[in-house]
């Protein structure tokens, strides 16, 4: 068994799509990023690669490159879930948190665990996000931006 940990953050900004655990969520602002900036995604995948010591989303999908512009972040979770049985292992679990003031995510939790349970390949039982507001405190709790952090467990195939 490895453990990993990830965190991504993205700034709020107007004129984008607030996509979160591949979920569109209502809200006057979306997150600013080169893909579709799915901070909770990104530090999913980010647990995983760590977990692997496989690098980290940065690395295998920069910013730099074209293809990625606007990138669905559930399908490059999708592509780390198959590098990582590739490589091989399995997920076991991930246990992730939203950090966030703004809008208030509890509607959409079980969405989100679905959707990052099938990019991952594992039961929904396996994947718990939970989130929380910073008490108006730092850049997630005055709206500047939202942050994710994940942990996870990989098993050896």
């Amino acid at each position: 068994m490895r453990i990993g940990h990830g965190y991504d953050v993205h700034r709020l900004v107007e004129g984008r799509k607030l996509i979160l655990g591949g979920v569109d969520v209502p809200f006057e602002k979306g997150l600013l990023g080169h893909s579709d900036a799915d901070v909770l995604a990104h530090a999913v995948a980010d647990a995983l690669l760590g977990a692997a010591a496989m690098g980290d989303i940065g690395h295998l999908f920069p910013d730099t490159d074209e293809r990625f512009a606007g990138a669905d972040s559930l399908k490059l979770l999708a592509e780390v879930t198959a590098r990582l049985n590739a490589a091989g292992y399995r997920v076991g679990n991930v246990d992730a948190t939203v950090l966030c003031q703004r809008p208030k995510l509890a509607p959409h939790i079980e969405k989100m665990r679905e959707n990052l349970a099938a990019a991952c390949a594992v039961d929904v039982a396996k994947m718990s996000v939970k989130a929380t507001t910073e008490e108006g405190l730092g850049f997630t709790g005055t709206g500047e931006g939202i942050a994710a952090h994940a942990v996870c467990l990989i098993e050896e195939i």
